[in-house]
């Protein structure tokens, strides 16, 4: 529940500062009458993020177990490529995301009326397509039967609402001058911890693949803790909702989860750290 919480909040956040974004720049250049093209956009972007939620849901139902495995895997992994993209992408052009907007945002005022309505739809949508497919994926993984019992799947779902409802109301906030949050900062503490959810959704994805039988190696175990971590446990309902920890996993499993980890993980540390070095003066200058 709160690594869907954490995702809902940033997935949220993001969408929610561009929104803001858009309507302070319309206010503040007396175009208030463009605003109505906003929400339109807003609204048709968490319509089709709805509708694609509810595709993956319940769409390969009615398949048989192999191709839902197959499907719940290549999907987990396309997640996870996607949530990566966005968190290096966020720490790279936050800095410069509201002039590119505001830019956005001249050009379609001047064009045809459906402009702005279009520049929302993506600018919002693209989040909303990206919230959807990663919490159905880690939502997938974090229900994963275990012991014959699975947890309740709304623990997931009401983490994330309540993570996106959050979010809304920060960047409400925000948006009226009533807080002041280190965005920098925020999205690199929710960037390394996502990378770790990441990392989990990407095993999970190897192991449907697995029992699809297009991967090998399924009862090939590097560890089996079944006996020593309960998973019906409040600890084990932790490490299973947070970090997708699997009692018994493949050396597959465990090998996708260190290869992508530990280089994503450094690779993005070190960006963190590129970003925070203060430039030379005579660098500057030069």
């Amino acid at each position: 529940m709160l690594a869907n919480y954490l995702i809902g909040l940033r997935e949220g956040l993001e969408a929610g500062l561009v929104v803001s974004i858009l309507v302070a720049y319309l206010v503040k250049t007396d175009r208030r009458h463009l605003l109505p093209r906003i929400w339109a956009g807003v609204a048709v972007a968490v319509a089709v993020s709805l509708a694609f939620g509810a595709v993956l849901t319940y769409g390969p139902q009615t398949l048989t177990f192999e191709a839902q495995e197959l499907i719940g895997g290549t999907l987990s992994i396309v997640a996870v490529g996607f949530v990566t993209y966005m968190i290096f992408w966020m720490a790279q052009a936050a800095r410069s995301l509201s002039g590119e907007l505001r830019g956005r945002i001249d050009d379609a005022a001047e064009g045809g009326r459906w402009a702005l309505v279009v520049v929302a739809v993506l600018a919002v949508g693209r989040e909303g397509l990206e919230t959807a497919l990663f919490l159905w994926s880690a939502t997938r993984a974090g229900t994963r039967e275990a012991g014959g019992v699975a947890p309740p799947t709304w623990e997931p779902l009401l983490g994330a609402a309540l993570g996106i409802a959050t979010a809304v109301l920060l960047a409400w906030l925000i948006y009226r001058g009533a807080v002041s949050i280190n965005l920098s900062r925020f999205f690199t503490w929710t960037g390394a911890f996502l990378i770790i959810v990441a990392a989990g959704v990407l095993a999970y994805g190897v192991h449907d693949l697995q029992e699809a039988g297009v991967l090998p190696g399924l009862h090939h175990l590097a560890f089996d803790v079944s006996d020593t971590v309960d998973v019906t446990s409040w600890y084990g309902a932790l490490l299973k909702g947070v970090f997708n920890f699997s009692p018994a996993t493949t050396w597959l499993e465990a090998a996708a989860w260190l290869l992508y980890a530990v280089p994503v993980m450094t690779l993005f540390l070190l960006g963190v750290r590129r970003r925070a070095t203060p430039i030379p003066k005579e660098t500057a200058d030069a």
